[in-house]
């Protein structure tokens, strides 16, 4: 019987995953582990989907996306990420997942190295995998904010190097890089001939940070940056997402996408086109109820004394669970999910780095995200508010405090 292709049994399965199928095997679970909106579509987007589906617009259409929603998404990324393209630059794909395979796909060849943050997005290293190719993780470490180190990426370069992979807002992190370290990150490509590839996905959601697409301070054409709206407009099941390239690769695009998955359904994409040209209230009420969520669990956990990281961006919170992990959170988080009903992503999922940390979700409802950080066991004696990470700003210093009517106010430590 043939077998099949060695290498695909280097793709390592996902850590969030395992959690997540244990817990819908579960009553009464908090579901804290996956990426998952709470909030409702707007009305408009799903009248948009709905009406594609009664008027059955369901043929296939170009292999780069409906051309009224790619000259949308070109205004957008002027408009909003300060980067200029043209329609045959930007490719509507089958969510974000779909982008990083295709740029990947382009840009590795069996035995290629690829530069991954770690922690970082377990697709990075999946994907890699996939296509024969050999993830080098670069550690994101506490000491350092969790910002990369360009004196370390020098140190993984080899010759088979080809990419670098970028994430900002990051998962799992919530951390946001400036436009100083995106240009240090650049001009570590540049001396080194490597490809960039961008992640930003959670760009709307950011907090006391701006987000900034590196593409837009690139000069040399070296940069593929990912998008997606399943975060954004909470559409994680309609999987619509773009895939922005340097100029002239239309038609290589056209052929891979049409040999990948010909094109993104018809109706998704109508439904995308009133998402990215409607009315953004309900983003900025989505952004608006995040931070909320943010603000109440660092009470929360500010009085039990947890560690964790303070997020910038996205919509994750990076505690630190070393003091019962034992040095195995994979395992911890299993029967933390067994005993306690709450499921929570284990930090080792995310890399090696992310051993003895957990990541939550804080797009949930706020009583039930609460609830189960609540269940959380302290450390021993509790560690002390001020050592919580990622105060190298001085407005971070400020903690919310709860007040009677549930609500949360900023003060001063």
């Amino acid at each position: 019987m043939p077998t099949l292709a060695p290498h695909i049994f280097s793709v390592p399965p996902s850590g969030i995953r395992r959690i997540f199928e244990i817990a819908v095997e579960l009553d009464d679970v908090i579901s804290l582990a996956v990426g998952e909106p709470d909030l409702a579509v707007a009305p408009h987007i799903l009248a948009a989907g709905a009406q594609a589906w009664i008027a059955d617009d369901t043929n296939y259409t170009a292999n780069g996306g409906i051309s009224t929603l790619r000259r949308a998404l070109v205004e957008k990324l002027a408009l909003e990420n300060h980067l200029r393209v043209d329609i045959e630059q930007v490719w509507v794909t089958v969510g974000a997942t779909q982008a990083l395979h295709q740029a990947l796909t382009l840009l590795l060849s069996a035995g290629d190295e690829v530069l991954v943050p770690d922690p970082g997005y377990t697709t990075f290293t999946m994907t890699a995998r996939m296509l024969d190719a050999t993830p080098v993780p670069y550690t994101l470490r506490p000491e350092r904010d969790f910002a990369p180190s360009i004196d370390e990426l020098d140190r993984l370069v080899t010759e088979k190097t080809r990419v670098l992979i970028v994430n900002s807002p990051s998962n799992p992190l919530g951390t946001v890089l400036s436009e100083v370290q995106l240009r240090e990150l650049l001009d570590f490509a540049r001396r080194h001939d490597l490809w960039v590839l961008s992640d930003e996905v959670y760009e709307y959601f950011t907090y006391g940070a701006s987000h900034v697409s590196i593409a837009s301070l690139d000069t040399e054409n070296r940069v593929f940056s990912v998008f997606s709206l399943s975060k954004t407009y909470a559409l994680t099941g309609a999987r619509v997402g773009y895939l922005v390239t340097p100029p002239g690769l239309a038609p290589i695009m056209r052929s891979v996408q049409e040999a990948a998955v010909s094109c993104v359904n018809s109706p998704a994409q109508r439904a995308a086109i009133a998402a990215v040209t409607g009315e953004h209230q309900h983003v900025a009420a989505a952004k608006d109820h995040y931070r909320g969520n943010l603000d109440a669990a660092r009470v929360l956990l500010d009085v039990h004394g947890v560690h964790y990281l303070v997020p910038t961006g996205a919509f994750y919170l990076w505690i630190d669970m070393s003091h019962v992990t034992e040095g195995d959170v994979a395992n911890w988080a299993e029967r933390f999910l067994l005993h306690e009903r709450v499921a929570v992503a284990p930090g080792s999922a995310f890399g090696r780095a992310g051993e003895g940390w957990i990541r939550i979700c804080l797009a949930a409802n706020r009583a039930q995200l609460l609830e189960g950080l609540s269940r959380l066991p302290a450390p021993s004696p509790p560690v002390p508010v001020a050592l919580t990470l990622g105060t190298t700003d001085a407005a971070e210093h400020r903690q919310p405090v709860a007040n009677a009517d549930g609500s949360t106010t900023v003060g001063e430590l």
